[in-house]
């Protein structure tokens, strides 16, 4: 080949790449198309975000107020994922999607500073404490707000970005945080578009707990839900709804979208069994917290010990007919809080209380596989039962909710219960009733407890269609009433809730109102948005060992290795190069 047809071929070839590259790009302009090598598929989001962010039809607005060069290293990568999965969102909302990052501590002036803070955690972000120090030793504290201020409309929602689980470390909590962001976000925004507002009503007719002490998760299920309370009242329209669509035919409706029965004490007539067991057939769905005994701390205020007693409601048939059954037993769990009591007298005269473990108040563990429990902190409860299910029904799916730990005791009442346990250290040989459930969700088509066996009174009633089987429908049921349960301090006169599920002792809250608001979105919700939470980014950690011992080789190795095969390839592309165009 001579050198003219050499330099010919040569200009042939370059036009040609132009021209190719030119077409692709033309194409790319038509066909959307992206690559995501990542193994749990990071930078790829769910059908179900897709489709929902293409179909807004209005501009989401989000203030973010996690910046600034100093953040610490987590929180980078925090912010960098959620600056990543926004960007993503662009992808399919376009204009609709727009972000802002903002810096709460750029300001310089304390007093202004100190007002931003005050503002933001008006507006519902929660702010954290981290603590620093500089060159010269000295420690300060920083303000960070791991959250957002999500606008739509004229509506606004804060969002908390940041996981916070005490049985994780704080890297794990920072990479659960970035696998929800996601979910928190797509969630956020379905509760800011939604025009339609489903309504909870809490039964209050059976001895449940009170206004003053659920006051806690009530209030936050009414930032997203209309909260009422209700009385079954033996009445058979205290549930339903029932609307003429001719002469001939009725339809049946509930008026709630979800129950929520909390700790009841009294037991329940036929009549409001059955109005529940309709509820149930006509779709509704609900939340039970049941105490399987009687029994409560109250009882040893004045006295030493106290007996508890099986608690008996009158609702140990119809649960059995839905496949599952509150046992009338009290667990001991080795994993549990602690409560204070009097050791000692000290010097002054005044007693002295010393925190003991107390076996009664378990701390119960949510299942990391179900998007209800996934990363969220283990639960404070007060005497729990188990339950076991009953009858397996290939119409209803069974899910293990909340559990004990693996060093669990079961007891049958009557039993008594005296504060002189705290004085015996337990032996862990006895605890072998390992991971006891004490929560558990069905799912599917439930059959009426009342086949066959209607009650006379309303039999021939023209109210109430009886139907056999439920539609699609969910129900969980947790063995402790007292989850929702919040201790109240009185203030200057005023009372003053704490949030569900605070050690009033400590002060430290557990997870009880994020594992209720998760289990009442899971229950309520049929977009499937529920399950972007079981997305999971793995942690990929370094090990700390091995970079102290083989850290300098590792650098060198990555440093001086990819260098060196370049400049091999160099050579042999040169070679090769030389013996292809050299002119014979």
């Amino acid at each position: 080949m001579n050198r003219r047809n050499l330099k010919y071929n040569n200009i042939i070839q370059l036009a040609m790449v132009f021209a190719i590259v030119i077409a692709l790009n033309f194409v790319a302009n038509f066909v959307f198309t992206r690559f995501d090598l990542t193994a749990e598929k990071r930078y790829t989001l769910s059908d179900i975000t897709k489709k929902y962010i293409e179909n807004l039809d209005d501009i989401v607005f989000c203030k973010i107020y996690l910046d600034g060069d100093d953040l610490p290293p987590g929180f980078k990568r925090l912010k960098n994922s959620l600056k990543e999965t926004l960007d993503e969102f662009i992808i399919y909302g376009g204009d609709n999607i727009q972000y802002e990052f903002i810096n709460p501590n750029a300001e310089q002036n304390k007093k202004k500073k100190e007002a931003i803070y005050k503002e933001l955690y008006k507006r519902g972000l929660m702010p954290i404490s981290l603590n620093e120090q500089d060159d010269e030793g000295k420690v300060s504290k920083k303000m960070i707000f791991p959250g957002m201020l999500v606008t739509y409309r004229d509506r606004e929602l804060p969002l908390d970005l940041l996981s916070n689980n005490a049985m994780k470390s704080p890297e794990e909590n920072l990479n659960n945080s970035v696998s929800e962001i996601e979910y928190k976000l797509l969630n956020t925004f379905n509760k800011l578009k939604s025009e339609y507002i489903p309504t909870i009503g809490f039964t209050t007719d059976h001895g449940e707990i009170g206004f003053e002490n659920s006051y806690s998760v009530k209030k936050a299920l009414s930032e997203f839900y209309n909260i009422k309370n209700v009385q079954l009242d033996e009445n058979i329209t205290s549930l339903a709804d029932r609307s003429e669509i001719d002469s001939l035919r009725t339809r049946i409706t509930n008026k709630f979208d979800l129950l929520v029965i909390a700790k009841p004490t009294k037991p329940f007539s036929e009549k409001d069994k059955f109005i529940l067991d309709q509820y149930i057939m006509n779709g509704g769905k609900i939340l039970w917290l049941i105490d399987g005994v009687n029994v409560s701390m109250d009882s040893l205020a004045h006295k030493n010990f106290t007996v508890a007693l099986s608690n008996d409601i009158n609702l140990d048939d119809q649960f059995f007919n839905y496949g599952f059954r509150v046992n009338h037993n009290l667990l001991q769990d080795l994993q549990c809080a602690k409560i204070p009591a009097k050791s000692t007298f000290g010097g002054n005269g005044r007693p002295q209380f010393i925190p003991f473990d107390w076996i009664f108040f378990p701390l119960l563990q949510p299942t990391d596989k179900h998007a209800v429990g996934k990363n969220i902190d283990v639960l404070l409860t007060s005497f729990v039962s188990s339950i076991d299910t009953v009858h397996p029904d290939k119409n209803v799916k069974k899910t293990v909710m909340l559990s004990s730990s693996e060093y669990t005791k079961k007891l049958n009442v009557p039993i008594q219960v005296s504060l002189d346990l705290l004085n015996v250290k337990p032996e862990k040989m006895f605890f072998k009733d390992a991971h006891q459930i004490t929560g558990l969700l069905l799912e599917g088509k439930f059959r009426s407890n009342f086949i066959d066996r209607v009650p006379s009174e309303i039999r021939n009633s023209s109210v109430i269609k009886f139907k056999e089987q439920s539609k699609e429908t969910k129900m969980m049921v947790l063995s402790d009433g007292d989850i929702i349960y919040n201790p109240v301090k009185v203030v200057d006169g005023k009372k003053i809730p704490y949030p569900a599920g605070t050690d009033k002792f400590t002060g430290y809250s557990y997870a009880n109102n994020d594992f209720i608001l998760n289990a009442v979105n899971y229950l309520l919700d049929e977009s499937g948005i529920m399950f972007l939470r079981n997305r999971q980014i793995k942690l990929r950690l370094l090990n700390k060992d091995r970079v102290k011992s083989e850290g300098i080789f590792w650098q060198t190795i990555n440093t001086v290795v990819p260098v060196f095969l370049i400049i091999i390839l160099g050579f042999v592309l040169k070679f090769v190069r030389k013996r292809k165009y050299t002119v014979k």
